[in-house]
């Protein structure tokens, strides 16, 4: 007689053992039609499964994180399954779940095409329609062996003979299909609603280059079509806001063959760097940061002794020269401490704050190069501070402030915080890790913030506050971090007078507010869609002439606002004035300063605001009371 205890506390008790679906229906028919799966004791099952103990059960429906995989994972194998029926030859691979979606590789002779796909989803909605029941089964390895390569199914089998002999394995079926999978999968094919399939991409079988190449089809699931439709828009806006073509349309940056993972800044997206260099650099400033510089190449000892060597060494790129082996540094932290090194410094002197917008290369998959969001060259607004045990939480608060305050500065009110604990593969004593982890979680707690853990996500030498901002698209970013370091300094021979007067190794702190400047910068441009808020517009205003008449007065009025120190150009060319407003509203400036006669005559200027507002005429003066109000809002959404 089992006693089940729901989420809520309450319990119920059944005569005999019961099924999740069973316990659903005994709440209401409504959970019950709802349920894609269930959570016995913590652990994921089929709705099929049996309750012959007491336990704890939640039903997982659409409307839960864990029935969204359930959603995506079926319908993986639902795509699988309709890519059979219309494509009997083609071979199943794998198909896991991912971030808002699935996919699946396929080999077969010929290139799917964008016709093939709407007929792939008209197939999985008839299979839908039909409701197939979807029933787990388990067998051995070699009865699995045997079926597969009875379908002529060879990548099946590649995975199956991999496996030890002595396994049974679990695999789940609909209809005449069937795969290998541990599951859970919802009851039958009419749970699955809501779907698309969004595009076909090659990759490599085992994900290896020297393996052929398979097709890979991708897709995406929800809840309900109207989650589904709300995430196809997503989609949309996010293509349009792509910052590869934004870059090219505002003339921002380019990247070329010649230097793969590396950026060719244009002068407005220079000057949009330079703006955020320099505000990061005030900031670090005002908070007690010493700006440093320290060299790109650096002989490989010292990243052995930092243990990067040994952990990243795939990822740097190296030099010989004189006999020597050089690695081109691929971070800053071996660097900071060689600073801190020079001249003992003693316990009254910390914490010691060491700030570089350190010039970084790691040689990153070409696979993986995206835009400037993903590079091989890149600079990150890196800092190290030296402290004393004691000092770390003081300091974890203090970072966490500023940070709140920048991101709050460029438009990001909400901020997604992560705690990443130890990694199998780490250096330090179990001992120091306890310490360093408990310092984050302690400050995190103090400022009574809401915090998630990722296991076993932090950096080899220790734990790590990740910070991630959702944009105005609902996607997430992770950009700065804190990481609390016993390990590193040690190895490096920081040391420093404690107040006893003995040496003591200092505690470092990595961290970083906005990571690497490509890749924010690259993020600032979707978010914005172009349309910089005018303290980071490359260009804040242009004056625009009517006739040739007004040409000398525009020229005078630019050099008047640049006096000012704003960012203004002039257009004086001989074109009709409503082409000139179009090319630069398209340009998104966000003010344009038209002037004609009557303008000109009263020393004003007629002001358009690039959503195409007329803010009237205003003297230049009143102008730049107005874009100095603008400017030192920043990207403040309030």
């Amino acid at each position: 007689m089992p006693v089940i205890t729901l989420p809520d506390g309450s319990q119920k008790q059944f005569d005999s053992p019961v099924t999740v679906h069973q316990v659903a229906e005994s709440i209401g028919p409504g959970l019950a039609k709802a349920a894609l799966a269930g959570q016995i004791n913590g652990q994921l099952v089929d709705t099929s499964s049996l309750l012959r103990e007491d336990a704890q059960l939640a039903i997982i429906t659409g409307k839960d994180e864990e029935g969204l995989e359930v959603l995506r994972h079926s319908c993986a194998h639902l795509m699988a399954q309709a890519v059979q029926q219309l494509f009997p030859s083609a071979q199943v691979t794998i198909g896991p779940v991912i971030e808002d979606g699935f996919f699946y590789d396929f080999a077969y002779e010929r290139a799917f095409t964008p016709e093939d796909l709407t007929e792939i989803e008209k197939r999985m909605e008839e299979i839908v329609r039909a409701n197939l029941t979807v029933e787990r089964s388990v067998m051995s390895r070699n009865e699995a062996v045997e079926l597969f390569s009875g379908k002529n199914e060879n990548y099946k089998v590649q995975i199956l003979e991999s496996i030890p002999s002595a396994e049974d394995l679990s695999f789940y079926q609909q209809g005449e299909f069937i795969d290998l999978c541990r599951g859970p999968h919802v009851p039958s094919t009419g749970k699955l609603q809501a779907f698309k399939l969004t595009k076909v991409a090659g990759a490599y079988w085992r994900g290896d280059s020297k393996n052929e190449m398979l097709q890979r089809i991708y897709g995406t699931a929800w809840a309900d079509k109207k989650s589904l439709k709300a995430y196809l828009h997503r989609l949309e806006e996010a293509e349009k806001r792509d910052h590869r073509k934004l870059g090219k349309k505002y003339d921002l940056f380019h990247t070329q063959e010649e230097a793969p993972g590396m950026v060719f800044w244009h002068p407005k997206g220079w000057q949009i760097w330079q703006i955020i260099e320099q505000y990061i650099r005030d900031v670090q400033n005002e908070n007690g940061y010493q700006e440093i510089k320290t060299p790109q190449l650096v002989d490989m000892s010292l990243w052995e002794r930092s243990g990067h060597a040994d952990k990243f060494g795939d990822d740097m790129f190296s030099v010989s020269t004189d006999n020597r082996l050089y690695a081109i540094k691929p971070m800053n932290c071996p660097c900071h401490v060689q600073v801190f090194n020079q001249g003992l410094k003693s316990y009254r002197e910390l914490p010691i704050r060491l700030a570089e917008f350190g010039s970084c290369h790691r040689d990153e998959p070409s696979g993986t190069l995206q835009g400037i969001m993903r590079v091989r060259a890149f600079v990150q607004d890196d800092a190290h501070i030296f402290c004393t045990e004691e000092q770390i939480q003081s300091e974890v608060i203090t970072f966490i402030d500023v940070l709140t305050e920048v991101y709050r500065q460029f438009g990001f009110d909400e901020i997604i915080i992560k705690l990443s604990t130890r990694p199998e593969n780490r250096v330090g004593s179990d001992a120091d890790w306890d310490r360093a982890e408990k310092a984050l979680a302690d400050a995190m707690d103090a400022k009574g913030l809401d915090w998630t853990i990722l296991p076993g996500e932090g950096a080899f030498y220790g734990p790590k506050i990740e910070f991630s901002l959702k944009d105005c698209l609902g996607r997430v970013w992770q950009c700065g971090t804190m990481q609390v370091d016993f390990s590193m300094p040690g190895r490096l021979d920081a040391q420093f007078v404690a107040e006893d007067g003995s040496r003591q190794v200092p505690v470092m702190l990595h961290r970083a507010m906005l990571g690497s400047f490509e890749r924010f910068i690259g993020i600032l441009i979707e978010n914005y869609a172009g349309e910089m808020p005018p303290w980071l517009a490359p260009v804040q205003a242009v004056v625009v002439n009517i006739t040739d008449n007004q040409a000398d007065y525009c020229l005078e009025t630019c050099k008047l606002l640049k006096n000012k120190g704003f960012r203004v150009e002039v257009d004086v060319r001989n074109e009709k004035v409503g082409f000139k407003i179009r090319e630069h509203t398209i340009q998104k400036v966000p003010f344009l300063l038209v002037v004609g006669d009557r303008e000109m005559e009263s020393g004003q200027v007629a002001v358009r605001a690039r959503s195409g507002e007329d803010l009237g005429v205003m003297s230049i003066d009143e102008f730049s009371s107005l874009l100095t109000i603008a400017v030192e809002k920043k990207g403040r959404t309030a």
